[in-house]
């Protein structure tokens, strides 16, 4: 765990995979699940992801999360278990954009990527209004940062023919910026939208519609 940047202080080593299988024996229980994370126990939080229950997380208890936060896997674990499925997730994902602690601002692309995959019904405007965001972050070049940039641009990009035009738009700026951080987020997110892969899927997207 520690080769791939998991936090492995207060950590027994329980895999993701036996987690989910805990977790579907459990069943869901919100209130199991808040009293997993409050141990502090890395492996215990991850299967608060997966057993708690988004109608009933409030936004009080997502923002004392969020502040929890010591590694990116329970970061992501909890904005693509838990959080992009409450009726504030937009909201909190462009309010934590604006957050300077790391994790934080990790989970504000986090959930921006899990929700582009999520979200089916949502019109391109909403995604529309993160690609600004993205851009403006992408001159962050902490790694767990520039990372999810990069994840919600290629998410948000291979949701639709719309979406992949105008995220690859601003890949391409980015790849003309001084920062580094931003030139390696452009070109690896234009890399991938333009890729023949992504097009073909956006192509059998638009013909069954």
């Amino acid at each position: 765990m520690a080769r791939y940047g998991i936090n492995s202080a207060n950590n027994y080593g329980v895999s993701i995979s036996v987690l989910r299988v805990m977790g579907k024996k459990i069943g869901k229980n919100h209130g199991l699940a808040i009293e997993l994370w409050n141990t502090g126990i890395h492996d215990a939080k991850l299967l608060a992801t997966v057993i708690g229950e988004p109608n009933k997380l409030t936004e009080k208890q997502a923002e004392m999360m969020i502040l929890d936060i010591d590694s990116w896997d329970i970061c992501d674990g909890l904005c693509s278990g838990l959080l992009r499925h409450t009726p504030f997730a937009y909201e909190k994902a462009i309010e934590w954009s604006s957050r300077e602690q790391e994790y934080e601002k990790r989970a504000a692309f986090s959930l921006m990527a899990s929700l582009a995959v999520i979200d089916k019904k949502s019109p391109d405007s909403r995604f529309e209004d993160f690609l600004p965001i993205i851009e403006n972050n992408s001159l962050d070049d902490r790694n767990y940062v520039k990372k999810a940039v990069n994840w919600a641009l290629r998410s948000i990009g291979k949701r639709n023919s719309n979406l992949n035009v105008k995220a690859i738009a601003v890949g391409k700026r980015l790849i003309r910026s001084n920062s580094t951080s931003a030139r390696w987020v452009g070109r690896d997110a234009v890399k991938e939208l333009e890729s023949d892969a992504v097009k073909q899927r956006l192509k059998k997207k638009n013909q069954t519609k």
